[in-house]
């Protein structure tokens, strides 16, 4: 696994094109034809993928409805990606219906089971477009900060086919994947693991991109938990103001 000091080299530019994904439940996945926008000569290829399909049954409540600072984890979690950079943002629900007119949401039919098929939702959501890599955040990590995005995206763009946010030299969330790891990924999304098979295997592959200052990835899986973020995150907003 390499330091976001040791970088790869710069890739060559490609199109993205079709992909063979492995064999998998029929899914309503809907066609996704992405408008990408341009700043000087750099085309923004690099979409998002917020997961937020669980039940939240430690916490008693979907994780995605909860309300912090005046947002949802969904919302706050959408705008993570966006203002990262990330475009178009895949919305992966679940347990409760969410809308957020700034995200396409698809229902994961098979949320019950684990984060890894939520994974694999919004990656076939992608798979008919032009993204060549995504970014995928977990809506119960709300103190991630878009920063952290923004290097990942960078980090690919100066040659990282999947570049992870590290915490003081932690691994966490969020994670880039590009395009043509989307099938391997696929094959090894299954129960609650998310990525993290995928990250072990094909570790060589990874770059770790240092983001303790940019956020925290503290997750919100209890009242206590939330009762913590909340405290941090009022703080946070009081220092800024």
């Amino acid at each position: 696994m390499r330091s976001r000091n040791h970088a790869p080299s710069l890739r060559a530019p490609r199109k993205a094109g079709p992909l063979n994904f492995p064999a998998a439940s029929t899914w309503a996945v809907p066609f996704l034809r992405v408008k990408w926008r341009t700043v000087g000569d750099v085309t923004e290829r690099v979409a998002g993928i917020l997961l937020a399909a669980g039940a939240g049954s430690r916490l008693g409540q979907p994780k995605a409805l909860v309300e912090l600072g005046g947002e949802t984890l969904a919302q706050r979690g959408v705008a993570l990606l966006r203002d990262g950079g990330a475009d178009p943002v895949i919305l992966v629900t679940g347990a409760v219906p969410v809308t957020i007119p700034e995200a396409l949401a698809v229902h994961n039919p098979d949320w019950s089971t684990g984060m890894g098929s939520s994974l694999a939702t919004g990656l076939r959501a992608l798979a008919e477009g032009d993204a060549d890599a995504a970014v995928i955040a977990l809506a119960d990590q709300p103190l991630v900060g878009a920063e952290s995005v923004r290097r990942l995206i960078a980090a690919y763009r100066e040659g990282a086919p999947v570049a992870v946010a590290a915490y003081d030299g932690q691994p966490r969330n969020p994670v880039l994947i590009a395009r043509d790891y989307w099938p391997a990924v696929l094959t090894m999304a299954t129960g609650d693991t998310g990525a993290r098979p995928f990250l072990r295997a094909y570790s060589e592959f990874v770059t770790q991109v240092e983001c303790a200052d940019t956020g925290s990835p503290d997750d919100v899986d209890t009242a206590e938990d939330l009762a913590r973020v909340r405290a941090v995150a009022t703080a946070r907003s009081e220092e800024k103001s």
